[in-house]
């Protein structure tokens, strides 16, 4: 077990009841962070009516979002490290309340995608910062049950965006509707969380380093052994689990005949998944440990992968993803809480390195899985990652078993 960054006694009860009035103001900073990844999937018919192109042309305020959002991972984690998590975060949220009142206003699609661009960099700084802050602020035996209430905000946003795209889709107020309710709801969450954190202490900002503190910061994070172990892990699941799942409702559609909105739905039960996960993530964490966890969700995400390929009917694809969801969270919160321990003196630099490996592993999956899925079908799009997915939960849960005997 690695040694907390934070004191070994218990918080005062002030502070500990301040610090979880915290956490549900992060958890609906995330909320707002993964509706924002989400919102634009029900508006692309929208969009592509209101300003006459394909909505093939229009996934470009998807696709400009996303990119800028994995890279932009890698400037905030060391600015809140440096200037402050608490102050960073807060910026970031008032920064998305301005994109996104922006992107309500713009003149014209080309304006709105440039817009989305500003819009997913002001979001990276949101839940990596978040998941560092409470690295800092809670104890490593309660914090996987902590990160696990800052998951059910970021899963529920995911999926309250995907609704709320489709709903403002069909009303009257549009696009233009949808994005300027987001900004009401960064609004009143940056002032609240300002106001909250402000007054509770935090981990002291690491010293400038002059033009090359970014590189040092990167540089002091990735040194430490255990770092490169817990990045390896966690690419390796973007890459075998995240890259797949995007064709599975194209695999469902084309082996079952089913419409793509229908197979899209059957999966979306993975993030239902991942929420009883959260429900229960303390429950879970005593229970299981760490090794039996990560170990656990390897094997049942492989299986799961392993039953979509076999199953001879479609329906069974529902209750697979929520299972192969809550397996991913037992995987995925573990990793996610090393990751808070990588390197404490710099969580921010930390869990950008870690959400950067996650996100190029995810943009790597996807290309190899859609090569494969092309050429070969769907035979090594799922049984590849039944495979390897187990192999990658034993591996990390052998190396955390070393990690405990050094």
């Amino acid at each position: 077990m690695p040694t907390p960054a934070v004191p070994s006694t218990s918080p005062a009860p002030d502070a500990a009841a301040a610090t979880r009035a915290a956490v549900v103001l992060l958890a609906l900073a995330s909320f707002f962070s993964g509706a924002a990844l989400r919102i634009c999937d029900g508006l692309l018919p929208r969009l592509a009516a209101d300003f006459a192109i394909t909505p093939g042309a229009a996934g470009r305020v998807v696709l400009s979002f996303a990119v800028a959002y994995g890279v932009a991972q890698l400037l905030f984690g060391p600015l809140g490290d440096r200037y402050g998590k608490a102050r960073v975060m807060c910026a970031a949220l008032f920064a998305c309340a301005v994109a996104s009142l922006a992107c309500a206003l713009a003149p014209d699609f080309d304006a709105l995608v440039g817009l989305r661009v500003f819009w997913g960099m002001a979001a990276a700084g949101v839940i990596p910062l978040a998941i560092a802050w409470i690295g800092d602020a809670v104890h490593y035996e309660q914090r996987q049950a902590t990160l696990a209430r800052l998951l059910m905000g970021t899963l529920s946003g995911m999926t309250a965006g995907q609704l709320a795209g489709g709903l403002f889709a069909d009303s009257a107020l549009g696009w233009r509707g949808a994005f300027g309710a987001m900004c009401a709801g960064y609004v009143v969450v940056a002032v609240l969380l300002l106001v909250r954190l402000r007054s509770i202490a935090s981990a002291p900002p690491v010293q400038g380093k002059g033009r090359f503190a970014f590189v040092s910061q990167f540089g002091a994070v990735l040194a430490v052994p255990w770092a490169r172990v817990v990045m390896a892990a966690v690419f390796a699941e973007g890459v075998f689990l995240l890259g797949p799942l995007a064709f599975l409702p194209s695999y469902l559609h084309q082996r079952f005949g089913l419409a793509l909105s229908t197979a899209s739905a059957l999966i979306a039960l993975y993030a239902l998944g991942g929420l009883l996960y959260a429900l229960i993530a303390a429950h879970v964490v005593r229970r299981l440990g760490e090794r039996r966890m990560v170990l656990a969700g390897g094997i049942l995400a492989g299986l799961g992968f392993l039953a979509w390929y076999a199953s001879p009917v479609a329906w069974v694809a529902a209750p697979v993803a929520l299972a192969v969801g809550f397996g991913t969270y037992l995987f995925h919160n573990t990793l996610q809480t090393n990751a808070t321990q990588m390197a404490p003196a710099m969580r921010g630099t930390g869990m950008a390195l870690f959400a950067f490996s996650l996100f190029n592993g995810q943009a790597i999956g996807v290309s190899l899985a859609g090569l494969a899925y092309d050429h070969g079908g769907a035979l090594p799009l799922l049984v590849v990652p039944a495979v390897a997915l187990p192999l990658t939960g034993w591996a990390f849960a052998r190396a955390l078993q070393r990690r405990a005997q050094a």
